[in-house]
């Protein structure tokens, strides 16, 4: 035992952090919110390197429970001697009232972020799990998601500093299980059942049936997020192969390609001009141009031919 933990559930934690990101000697961030799934991988990280973690917790301020949740976890910190940090939600036009779980996200990783940068930490480890994981999968099947999609969570989140899920191959109930042998009571946050969210619906679908093995399902996505690597890179060759950039256009030898890679190469030239759209808009436009029509998507003009033409679209004339 080291700590409150068998040595096989440390060497565990190691092997699955190692291998997505080295750690050497570098300081390692936790988000830690209070609930058992980052109580346990705070416990995780301190018992595998310890005197190299540090914590912060993110008061969103959209319960009158949060600030409390904030000092609890401070206290369970300050417990094994981990330096800890509340960050607290700065709402410029006040807490949201719609889109209030992704408002809520956005500015946590916001605040998160920054504060690594604060401390010279360039990996950020949160609590993500394969039930996450295979609640995230289910989610965006029902919304008629493509591949980048149900690629679901990803492991690793490049940027200065690298958001790292070490905890997608585990299950939440082994990570309540790990709190409950550490004596450590987490939070329950009302939210995380409330039927308005969809996240909550679908976890409830999960608990309420076996059709659906979480662990499984997070392997799927584990497969699905190695082919969409696999097609982003096909497309970057492509872009390298068949399209020629001058300096008032662009063409691409789109001729005998399947739609996918077209579509993905279309979505690259279109932030060639600082510019995107959504999948559904550049299936249309790719539907145009196989009919020999040309078009306009997000303020450029597409032609025809064996080689699409882009260009910008001249300004609309005023009335």
């Amino acid at each position: 035992m080291i700590g409150a933990l068998p040595r096989k559930t440390i060497d565990r934690f190691r092997a699955d952090l190692e291998s997505l990101t080295g750690t050497g000697d570098k300081r390692i961030a936790v988000a830690v919110s209070g609930g058992p799934d980052s109580l346990a991988l705070l416990l995780l990280a301190h018992a595998t390197f310890p005197g190299r973690v540090q914590a912060a917790t993110f008061d969103h301020g959209l319960r009158m429970e949060s600030a409390g949740e904030a000092r609890f976890v401070a206290g369970i910190a300050r417990e094994f001697g981990v330096p800890h940090v509340t960050l607290k939600a700065k709402w410029a036009n006040g807490p949201p009232r719609t889109a209030i779980q992704s408002s809520a996200r956005e500015a946590r990783y916001a605040a998160l972020l920054k504060w690594c940068a604060d401390v010279g930490s360039d990996i950020l480890l949160t609590a993500h799990h394969a039930d996450d994981q295979a609640e995230t999968l289910l989610m965006r099947l029902g919304r008629g998601a493509g591949l980048a999609g149900l690629a679901g969570i990803r492991r690793i989140r490049d940027g200065e500093c690298r958001i790292v899920r070490p905890l997608l191959g585990w299950r939440a109930d082994e990570l309540a299980a790990l709190c409950e042998q550490a004596g450590l009571t987490p939070i329950d946050d009302p939210s995380n059942a409330d039927p308005r969210h969809e996240r909550s619906r679908v976890r409830k679908l999960l608990r309420d049936t076996d059709a659906f093995d979480p662990c499984k399902l997070a392997e799927s996505a584990d497969h699905l997020a190695e082919a969409e690597q696999a097609i982003q890179w096909i497309a970057a060759e492509t872009v390298r192969s068949r399209v020629e950039i001058g300096a008032n256009q662009i063409s691409f030898d789109a001729e005998g390609l399947p739609r996918e890679i077209q579509r993905r190469v279309l979505a690259l030239l279109l932030s060639e001009y600082d510019t995107e759209s959504r999948g559904s808009a550049l299936d249309r436009a790719i539907s145009q141009l196989e009919n020999g029509r040309a078009t306009t998507l997000s303020g450029l003009r597409l032609r025809p031919g064996r080689r699409w033409i882009v260009t910008r679209a001249p300004p609309r004339r005023a009335n």
